[in-house]
C-alpha cells in the first residue's frame, strides 16, 4: 500500500512538472542562453564574421576609459531621473481623477491610454515635429505669445528633455491603469468612514488611499525604472544621440558599436554593464521598499 502511494507521488510530481515544462523552455531559449552567450561574447574580440580571439575584461577596461560611453551612461541615468518619478506622479494624478463610474472618466481613460499602443516610430516623429523651432506647435505658441522659440533637440541642455517629456506623453498609459486598478481594490468602507469623520481630502490620501496602494507604487516605480534604462527608439529616431552626444542613451550606444562598428564583444560589454545597472536599480528599490514595510 505505501510502496503504491509513493508512485503515485513520483508520478503526479512529474505531471505537475509538465506544466512548468512549456515555460522553462522559453525561458532557457530566450533568456538564460542568451544572457550566457552574451556573457561569453563580452569576454572576446568579436565581429559580424565570428569569434576573433579572447581578450578577458578588456572590454570592460576599455569601456571604462571612452569617453563616449561613460557620456552615455550619465545620460541613460538622467533620464531616468526625469522620467520615473513623472511617470508615477502623473499617473498617479491621472488615476486619482479618473477613479469614478461617469462615462466621461472612462472615455479620458481611454483616450490617456491610446497613446501607449503607438509605435515608437509613430509617437518619436510627431514629437519631432511638435519640437520644431520655425513650424512646430511650441514655436508657434512661443510665437504668439511674443517669445523666441527654443531648438529643443539642437541644444544640448534640452535634447534629453525633450525627450523625456516624449517618453511620458507615450508610457503614461501603463501607470495610470496600474494605479486605477489598485485604487478600485481598496474598500468602501474606510472612505466612508474617512467622511463621516469630515476628513479631508488631503487626509484621506494620505492615511488610505497610499498605504493602500503602496505596493503599486513600489511596482510601477520597478517596471518603469527596467523600461526607461532601455531608451532607444526616440533618441535615434529624434536626434541621432545628438547633438554632440547629449542624448545618447547606453542602448544607442551598444546598437551602434555592434551593428555599425562591427564590435560584437565591446557591444556586448556594454550590454552586460546596463543589465548589471537595471538589476541593482531594481533590487535597490525592492529592498529600500521591503525595509519600509517592516518599520
Amino acid at each position: 500500500m505505501t510502496t503504491a502511494i509513493s508512485a503515485r507521488g513520483r508520478t503526479g510530481d512529474w505531471r505537475n512538472a509538465l506544466f512548468v515544462a512549456p515555460y522553462l523552455a522559453v525561458f532557457v531559449t530566450m533568456i538564460a542562453i542568451p544572457l550566457a552567450i552574451g556573457m561569453w561574447l563580452s569576454t572576446t574580440k568579436s565581429d559580424l564574421f565570428g569569434f576573433e580571439r579572447w581578450v578577458g575584461l578588456g572590454n570592460f577596461v576599455r569601456l571604462f576609459g571612452d569617453p563616449i560611453f561613460l557620456q552615455t551612461v550619465w545620460n541613460t541615468f538622467y533620464f531616468v531621473l526625469l522620467t520615473v518619478p513623472a511617470l508615477a506622479a502623473v499617473g498617479l494624478a491621472l488615476a486619482l481623477a479618473l477613479n469614478r463610474q461617469a462615462r466621461w472618466a472612462s472615455v479620458l481613460r481611454t483616450i490617456f491610454f491610446a497613446s501607449t499602443v503607438l509605435s515608437v516610430t509613430v509617437v518619436a516623429l510627431v514629437w519631432r515635429l511638435v519640437f520644431l523651432p520655425d513650424s512646430g506647435l511650441l514655436g508657434v505658441i512661443t510665437r504668439g505669445l511674443g517669445g523666441t522659440p527654443a531648438a529643443f533637440l539642437n541644444d544640448e541642455k534640452l535634447a534629453m528633455p525633450a525627450i523625456a517629456i516624449t517618453s511620458i506623453w507615450w508610457c503614461i498609459g501603463l501607470p495610470m491603469v496600474l494605479f486605477l486598478a489598485a485604487l478600485q481594490q481598496v474598500p468602501r468602507d474606510l472612505y466612508e468612514a474617512a467622511a463621516l469623520d469630515n476628513a479631508s481630502r488631503w487626509t484621506t490620501l494620505r492615511r488610505i488611499t497610499l498605504p493602500a496602494i503602496r505596493r503599486t507604487f513600489i511596482l510601477v516605480i520597478i517596471i518603469e525604472v527596467i523600461l526607461q534604462f532601455q531608451l532607444f527608439g526616440q533618441a535615434q529616431l529624434m536626434t541621432l544621440g545628438g547633438p554632440n552626444n547629449a542624448s545618447r542613451p547606453i542602448v544607442l550606444f551598444i546598437y551602434e558599436a555592434g551593428w555599425r562598428q562591427w564590435e560584437l564583444g565591446y557591444a556586448a560589454a556594454a550590454a552586460q554593464i546596463l543589465f548589471a545597472m537595471i538589476l541593482v536599480a531594481a533590487m535597490v528599490q525592492y529592498w529600500v521598499s521591503a525595509r519600509g514595510e517592516r518599520q
